[in-house]
């Protein structure tokens, strides 16, 4: 066998020794970057979980009338372990709390504008709350001025904020949402 044929077979070896480790290389990254996009995606969902329970929490207390009256206790059924104005959810209903929701702070009443007797409309759609706002006036309407005065009811506009800690993923977001409430005017006295 000739000298010039025996040197090639070593070439041969360390080309495909070269292409081996390239190949590795490549499937190593592919490998991390999809480990690295399977964990931005995971924190996507926890964010995303996180921002519908505080939603859902917000949907919750304006739901109920306490946060008018006792904002300082807004939430109907809280927590056990946690105390007042806070919310655990459970998200895949295996029995554990995935996100804990609390108002911080008490809903607050921003404003508050009484609703003139003239501004009242007793038909269309809210002609029923527009009618349980004139009651009681009545007997006033024949007297100077009762038409243009102050009606039982009141506009208000309240501040809830809400913070959303997942227990398993960390994930915490905050809310502030503003909410338009039509009460009476002896509530609006009280609350605001």
């Amino acid at each position: 066998m000739p000298i010039h044929a025996r040197a090639q077979r070593g070439a041969t070896l360390l080309v495909a020794l070269i292409m081996l480790i390239l190949l590795t290389m490549f499937a190593i990254s592919s490998l991390n970057t999809a480990n690295t996009n399977l964990k931005v995606v995971g924190n996507m969902q926890a964010k995303a979980e996180a921002l519908n329970v505080a939603q859902d929490a917000i949907e919750t207390v304006i739901s109920s009338p306490l946060f008018i009256s006792n904002p300082a206790n807004a939430i109907l059924t809280p927590c056990a372990a946690t105390g007042s104005n806070t919310l655990c959810t459970d998200i895949n209903a295996d029995g554990v709390t995935d996100y804990n929701t609390t108002l911080t702070p008490v809903p607050t009443c921003v404003t508050v504008k009484p609703i003139k007797n003239s501004e009242l409309n007793f038909t269309g759609p809210s002609a029923a709350e527009d009618l349980g706002c004139s009651a009681g006036q009545a007997q006033q309407f024949g007297v100077a001025g009762a038409v243009t005065g102050d009606s039982l009811c009141s506009h208000t506009v309240w501040e809830i904020s809400v913070v959303t800690t997942g227990a398993g993923s960390g994930a915490s977001v905050t809310v502030k949402q503003g909410v338009g409430v039509r009460v009476s005017a002896d509530d609006a006295g009280s609350s605001c």
